[in-house]
Parts: C-alpha cells; sequence; structure tokens
C-alpha cells in the first residue's frame, strides 16, 4: 500500500488504489468518511449494466470463485494500517478521517458472488474482534435483483444480524426506465417484491441516481412510477432514501449523453418523498 501516493477524493473511487485484490479504501460522500470498500467482482463484471457506471471494460456476468484466505489476509491487514499506521494523515483530506463503513460495491454486482454470506460474516469477525463494530457499520450495495436465491437471503440475514444496511439500487419505476437506465428486462413488480424481502432481512435504504440523458431529466411520469415501486414495497419498512447525481463520469458509451440534474431539481423531488414519511439525503 506503500505505493498510493495521491489524496482520496470523493471523485475517485478507483478500486485498485491500495494495490488489493478485494480491499480497496474510498471517501464516501454519502457516507460521510472512509469506506473501506470490499470488490467481490474483480473481474469487472455485473449482470446489470448502468449507463451511469464508472466502471471502465464492464462486462456480462457474475462474480469469480473469491480466495476467502486472501479476502481476510487484505482486509485485517488493511485496517490495522488505517488504525495504527500513517495512511490517513497521508491520503485522507483532513475532516474525513474516521472510518465510517465496510461497504461491499465494487466492480459488479456483490451477491452474485456464491461466497457472499461467508464475507459478510468475515467482515464482522474483523470489525468485533478490531473493537470497530460498535462505530462501524457493515453496508451492501446492491441492485437486488438476485434476492430471490438462499445464499443472498442468507448474507441479508447475516447483515441485519450485524446491525448492518443494504443500500438497494431502484433508478426507475417502470420496465423502459429500467431498459434505459440499468440495460435490464425487469418489471415494477418483481423490484417490490425484492425490495420487500431485502427490507425485511436488514435495514434498506433505496438508493436512486437521478440525473439527465440527452438534456431531459425524468418526467412527472417517471417520478411518480418511481415513488409507486417504493409505496408497493411498504414505504414503512424503507430506512430511507439516498437520492443521489452524478458525482464521477461514467465509463460507458452513454457517457457523453448524460448530464447533472440541478440541485433544486433533486430536492424537489426529495420534498415529494419526504412529505411521503420518508428520510431522504440528498448528494447532488
Amino acid at each position: 500500500m506503500s505505493g498510493l501516493a495521491k489524496q482520496l477524493e470523493v471523485t475517485d473511487h478507483s478500486r485498485d488504489s491500495a494495490g488489493l485484490t478485494y480491499v480497496y479504501p474510498v471517501v464516501s460522500r454519502r457516507a460521510g468518511g472512509v469506506s473501506i470498500g470490499i470488490n467481490l467482482n474483480p473481474n469487472n463484471a455485473c449482470n446489470w449494466r448502468c449507463i451511469y457506471c464508472q466502471v471502465p471494460e464492464l462486462k456480462r456476468g457474475p462474480a469469480p470463485p473469491i480466495d476467502m484466505a486472501l479476502l481476510e489476509h487484505e482486509l485485517r491487514g488493511f485496517v490495522d494500517t488505517l488504525l495504527h499506521g500513517d495512511f490517513m494523515r497521508l491520503h485522507v483530506p483532513e475532516g474525513a478521517r474516521n472510518i465510517v463503513d465496510v461497504a461491499f460495491s465494487g466492480n459488479g454486482e456483490p451477491t452474485s458472488a456464491r461466497e457472499f454470506p461467508q464475507a459478510i460474516e468475515l467482515a464482522g469477525r474483523v470489525l468485533r474482534e478490531t473493537g470497530l463494530d460498535r462505530t462501524v457499520k457493515v453496508r451492501l450495495i446492491t441492485n437486488g435483483s438476485l434476492l430471490g436465491r438462499r445464499q443472498v437471503q442468507e448474507g441479508l440475514r447475516r447483515l441485519g444480524e450485524l446491525g448492518g444496511e443494504a443500500w438497494f439500487k431502484v433508478d426507475a419505476g417502470t420496465a423502459e426506465g429500467y431498459r434505459r437506465i440499468n440495460n435490464v428486462v425487469l418489471s415494477p413488480q418483481s423490484v417490490v417484491r425484492n425490495l420487500r424481502r431485502c427490507a425485511k432481512l436488514c435495514p434498506t435504504w433505496v438508493q436512486t441516481c437521478m440525473f439527465a440523458l440527452d438534456g431531459e431529466g425524468p418526467s412527472e411520469g417517471e417520478v411518480t412510477a418511481w415513488l409507486d415501486v417504493l409505496g408497493q414495497a411498504g414505504i414503512e419498512h424503507l430506512a430511507g432514501v439516498h437520492l443521489y447525481g452524478l458525482a464521477r463520469p461514467s465509463m460507458q458509451p452513454e457517457a457523453g449523453r448524460l448530464s447533472s440534474l440541478p440541485e433544486d431539481r433533486l430536492e424537489a423531488i426529495a420534498c415529494r418523498m419526504r412529505a411521503l414519511g420518508l428520510t431522504v439525503r440528498v448528494s447532488p
């Protein structure tokens, strides 16, 4: 990790910033400090292809087999470096020098890894043994599409038992919206079903990226359909919503067609959700 020469920034979530296979640090604007990322998709494979995705050379597919011994070695070593080394001082902006979470995110859908439940358990064990479990959450960033699998449900159950939480991607409320934004064939009913499952297993935040495509932001009908999905899943069961814009450049072919929405547009949408009783955090 001594080769890391630059300071970490919210605009750079490079997965190889620490020179490791599975573990990488980022400064998370939404989590509010240093996030210890775990990348279970070092092959850059995902079952979705979101047009705003910042992963270069993204391809379709599942996670590869995970070397659990290497993952444990990297995670323990990096936690020790953050706690006892000079990494924070050298590479993290002042004001963000605190560990806020261990986040399963990376370069694809983390729940596609067969070892997903064991990886969640490992993260909890390392935090407990280092005394960080009282202040550092385990988080899962997921598109939620594999919630029908028993092993994914088991991983989420373990996540809930650890006091962790899932951030469940819902970028649209119609089949056309999922096709256009996420490049998947998906029905709103399946999103509702999986979001309900997730919320029953562990605390669940919805995470939604809103932006303009070819200069046009989401229409009133699209926003209403998206709100309907959340409502059908059960707003009372959700921890809240992370509504965010384009923080980092897309690495997908559509990159030139994307632009940020004005902050007041995001806030107007957030106000509609708050009126429904939802906690909403906006990151333009």
